[in-house]
């Protein structure tokens, strides 16, 4: 069997706490599975690697590292090989798997298959480590390995499957530095965050809780959105090494072109650019001062570029993990760079908080289902129309347009409170309705047609407002609804001739 060399390593003050810590709690046999919390660019693989190293050279039993993507593998192995730990990557090409290592390094599925053709003795191995352990695809293979101490690695301990919380698999939570502490101690760059309040309404969750693909390329595919992108960047990150990330890979090649058009050097990325391409692509990305890279989660684990100077969020998530990593790929810390920026264009950090704020991880350990009831109250208290939205065939109509809804009962209370006469409100949305059609119209008779499209939404508001008048009889609804409808298009009529020039008329 291989050992390990003199190990000649330093560690930051707060690893080498938490390497105590772990390795104590497996000396002294107590949580023989411990979660183990660290933000995001604060070294969990450079722990864990010792912490194999250490239970090599004192136990002399073998160590199973597994990851969830291959570009983690091959990180792993490295960092293992600099505390010089030797070590072997199993991998699907591996042909003959050898059982003359102290430690192997691999992806759960190549494990899985490897125990399952008995070319794995599960009973050799006396530590597992899980990096990214809140993922899910570890949960049935922990259970292979019966007699070795489980450690799993992890920036947000919180489970992407809430029905199948992490405190069930892990006895328990050690915490590490906190994202502030380690900004403060300059092990990380601080954020300077830019907020864009973007209506969101449109945005369904599919079947695992996040926003689907298909209603964020609808969404943030839009002119309207392009055109807040590119106006945000401009703003905040022009010059700056700046990374995006997308839900769709529709929207990332769209801003692919649009920051072409603008003579900004910009590459795209996705699960579908082969080995040789993404080689090629994040070489340029390093190499070229000014690049800018977009891309569709692909870049969010096994990915370090620590030149990042700008995180740009051309998306909206429900995922808590998913937001800290993809704020986290901009932190990393240079002799040159102490702050990185943070645009936001979907209302991620009015969901989840400042990156950097204070997490009670413990307590989202311990209490995961109150935690996963306060995000779904966040995620629908972003928009107070979750319970209305417009079909993507009226919104497709309106796509120079960025917010279609008008906050009714908002408004409604506001003009109250400010003693205004209640039908300002109307008036209100009238105003804004008329813009939206004037805004996507080509023709007078095209902003006419527009208003017609929208009598679903203005029956919505109608009904909205006559609620808030609490008294009011069907026949006044009725009513107002034709006035709505009237004066609507008499603005539309009114003031098209001053948008346009004078000759046009009505096709």
């Amino acid at each position: 069997m291989e050992t390990t060399k003199q190990n000649t390593t330093s560690f930051y003050d707060y690893q080498q706490k938490d390497i105590t810590t772990i390795f104590d709690s497996i000396q002294n046999k107590q949580n023989r599975k411990l979660l183990y919390q660290l933000p995001t660019g604060g070294g969990k693989t450079v722990v864990f690697s010792e912490i194999a190293r250490r239970y090599i050279e004192q136990f002399g039993k073998k160590v199973m590292i597994l990851t969830h993507r291959n570009e983690l593998c091959k990180q792993t192995s490295t960092t293992l090989k600099k505390l010089t730990v030797q070590n072997r990557i199993i991998s699907s090409k591996t042909k003959n798997f050898t059982n003359n290592s102290s430690c192997y390094v691999a992806m759960v599925e190549t494990v899985r298959n490897r125990i399952k053709a008995k070319k794995i003795n599960t009973k050799d191995v006396g530590l597992v480590i899980i990096d990214e352990a809140h993922h899910n695809s570890f949960r049935k293979l922990t259970r292979k390995f019966k007699h070795a101490f489980v450690i799993g690695a992890t920036a947000t301990p919180f489970s992407s499957d809430i029905s199948k919380p992490m405190n069930r698999y892990y006895d328990s939570l050690l915490m590490g530095e906190s994202i502030a502490d380690l900004i403060n101690k300059g092990f990380l760059a601080k954020p300077k965050s830019y907020i864009y309040e973007v209506e969101l309404n449109s945005l369904k969750t599919g079947i695992h809780g996040d926003f689907t693909v298909s209603s964020s390329n609808e969404l943030y595919g839009s002119e309207a959105m392009q055109e807040l992108l590119i106006r945000a960047y401009t703003e905040n990150a022009k010059g700056k090494k700046t990374l995006i990330f997308n839900n769709g890979i529709a929207v990332s090649q769209q801003v692919e072109t649009l920051f072409k058009a603008n003579g900004i050097p910009i590459r795209h990325l996705d699960n579908k650019t082969t080995d040789e391409e993404r080689k090629e692509i994040l070489k340029w990305f390093k190499k070229t001062k000014n690049a800018v890279l977009t891309s569709v989660s692909i870049l969010t684990t096994g990915f370090d570029e620590p030149s990042i100077k700008h995180v740009i969020l051309n998306r909206a998530t429900t995922s808590i993990t998913l937001y800290h990593q993809m704020i986290g790929r901009g932190a990393r810390r240079l002799r040159s760079k102490k702050t990185f920026g943070i645009t936001d264009l979907g209302n991620n950090i009015k969901r989840f908080g400042a990156w950097d704020a204070p997490m009670d991880w413990k307590y989202i350990f311990d209490h995961p289902d109150t935690f996963a009831k306060q995000m779904h109250y966040q995620v629908s208290s972003n928009s107070s129309f979750q319970s209305h939205t417009l079909t993507p065939e009226i919104r497709s109509q309106f796509s120079r347009t960025l917010e279609l809804t008008f906050d009714i009962d908002s408004y409604y209370h506001e003009a109250i409170d400010t003693e205004k006469k209640p039908k300002t409100v109307i008036q209100q949305s009238i105003r804004q309705q008329a813009k939206m059609c004037l805004d996507n119209a080509d023709s007078l008779s095209h902003a006419i047609a527009l208003a017609e499209a929208l009598i679903p939404e203005t029956e919505w508001r109608v009904k909205q407002y006559v609620k808030c008048l609490e008294h009011a009889s069907t026949n006044y609804k009725n009513w107002l609804m034709q006035d709505y409808q009237d004066r609507l298009k008499g603005l539309i009529k009114k003031l098209y001739p001053r948008l346009h020039a004078p000759s046009l008329q009505v096709g």
